[in-house]
């Protein structure tokens, strides 16, 4: 998997670090979004808070990663799909939350319906969340 995520990072014109290999990988191996603080629990103690942060300000500015907005204004973190690109995400899909584990999954397949809006107005944005129960916790 190093080899991939180490690919990713040049195809992106990245340095490849240690930081941002560790973080790439807790993304791909990690069942649903991730929050800062989250990363921030796994990452060995040579990641401090600060390098965390721009790490995810800067794959979301290169499309690597997308933010899904959170119930109490925080914001998590998944991994985009292949048609990403720096300045545009198309991650245009529904979110689910749990509301018994607090998993944040992407549901890939789900689209977020198209809103038509008032004339002059211009999204930049749309986001649709989703809570219930997951699979697991459903049984």
């Amino acid at each position: 998997m190093s080899e991939a995520i180490k690919d990713l990072l040049k195809k992106n014109h990245m340095s490849v670090t240690d930081s941002r290999l560790q973080i790439l990988d807790m993304f791909y191996h990690a069942p649903g979004a991730l929050a800062h603080a989250d990363i921030e629990k796994k990452a060995s103690d040579k990641i401090d808070r600060v390098t965390i942060y721009r790490t995810l300000q800067t794959f979301e500015e290169k499309g690597i990663i997308h933010t899904i907005p959170t119930a109490d204004n925080s914001v998590k973190y998944a991994l985009c799909k292949d048609r990403c690109e720096e300045g545009h995400h198309h991650d245009n899909h529904v979110h689910f939350v749990c509301d018994k584990c607090g998993k944040t999954i992407c549901l890939d397949d789900v689209h977020v319906p198209e809103v038509k809006l008032p004339k002059g107005f211009q999204p930049q944005q749309s986001n649709m969340v989703v809570n219930g129960f997951c699979s697991d916790c459903r049984s």
